[in-house]
């Protein structure tokens, strides 16, 4: 199968590239390579002559309907999207532009391909795009998301998420589009740009800084690791019913804090200090809109298709501070382009 994966040089969307390759599939990598993408998360892949880059910005009617043309896939996992909800809050409309339009356009112009297919191949297509849990809202202190959860977005990001996700499912009612949505909880793990939680907590830690933790640090999340949601992902593309939503969930729910102080344990092991690293935790003024809890049931993707998330949290956070402990010089070449490891979307006077 040749797969046109848009966003194949972030975090989450270089992970299913790998796995994807590493699976024997052709993959096309399109991706607008904004701030946070990185073509040394795809280097191991770059050379096998079953991969294909194209940079392009899918909000680019024009570019994108011209690596359709020429690479003419066999499916689309839409991955690509301005993901930080500290961002989001700094600039809104950017968000909208590629979460919104830019899903707008692909599906547009995975329509005119579709239409120009031998049948054969047109009822094997597949366009699956990948959603976050954040769409649902918050939780209170007990319950899970399913697919059956009612839409209730509270920031700028979830909100643009969940207008992709609406219009995924009307092009495929109102279209006959096969496609198919995921929504997972948060990611974690090797290759993460350090602007999200965990990776925060890693770098700045290593540089012996303090650790922000927003509000009281009791937000609660289910976390999962890249590898395992990529799995999931290439999973549900092949065998994943048209026309449903997934739910991608991973570890108990822990909050915050509790995560923290995991990574700082584990920086102890990896990384000692003069002092314990959980010295460092300082607490800052939480973000606008910041949701108290998300929890997944995956029971869904269990019960259909057999999978369930294989990496424990312990482990997959010890392994990922291990990762970001041995790669020090990858975060040094994105503080050289720039990035200073700031946490934006603080409340302002």
């Amino acid at each position: 199968m040749k797969i046109l994966i848009t966003g194949g040089a972030g975090f989450i969307g270089s992970a299913v590239v790998r796995k994807a390759v590493a699976a024997g599939h052709a993959v096309v990598n399109l991706d607008a390579l904004t701030y946070s993408a990185n073509l040394e998360n795809v280097a191991s892949v770059a050379d096998n002559p079953r991969y294909a880059f194209e940079e392009a910005d899918v909000a680019d009617e024009a570019a994108v309907r011209a690596v359709f043309a020429r690479h003419r896939p066999d499916a689309v996992m839409h991955l690509a999207a301005e993901s930080h909800n500290d961002r989001a809050i700094e600039g809104p409309l950017d968000f909208v532009r590629a979460n919104v339009t830019g899903t707008a356009v692909l599906l547009e112009a995975a329509r005119a391909y579709l239409a120009g297919l031998p049948e054969p191949r047109r009822r094997a297509f597949r366009f699956h795009h990948v959603s976050t849990d954040e769409v649902f809202g918050a939780l209170g202190e007990d319950g899970a998301f399913s697919e059956a959860t009612p839409y209730d977005p509270n920031s700028p990001y979830s909100a643009s998420k969940a207008a992709a996700d609406h219009l995924v499912r009307a092009w495929g009612r109102t279209f006959g589009l096969p496609v198919v949505i995921t929504n997972c909880a948060n990611n974690y793990g090797p290759c993460q740009f350090p602007e999200k939680l965990i990776p925060t907590v890693i770098t700045r830690a290593l540089e012996g800084k303090s650790i922000p933790v927003y509000g009281d640090g009791r937000q609660v999340r289910d976390w999962l690791h890249v590898d395992d949601h990529a799995e999931a992902l290439l999973l549900v593309l092949e065998k994943g019913r048209l026309g449903e939503t997934y739910c991608i969930g991973g570890t108990p729910n822990r909050r915050n804090l509790e995560i923290i102080q995991l990574l700082c344990a584990a920086l102890d092991r990896h990384a000692p200090a003069n002092t314990p690293h959980a010295e460092k935790i300082e607490f800052v003024a939480d973000r606008p809109g910041h949701d108290f809890r998300y929890a997944i049931d995956a029971s869904k993707l269990k019960r259909e298709l057999g999978w369930e998330a294989r990496t424990s949290l312990e482990q997959g956070l010890d392994e990922t501070v291990r990762w970001y402990v041995e790669n020090r010089d990858w975060v040094q070449r994105i503080r050289e382009r720039g990035f200073h490891f700031e946490r934006l979307g603080l409340v302002k006077a």
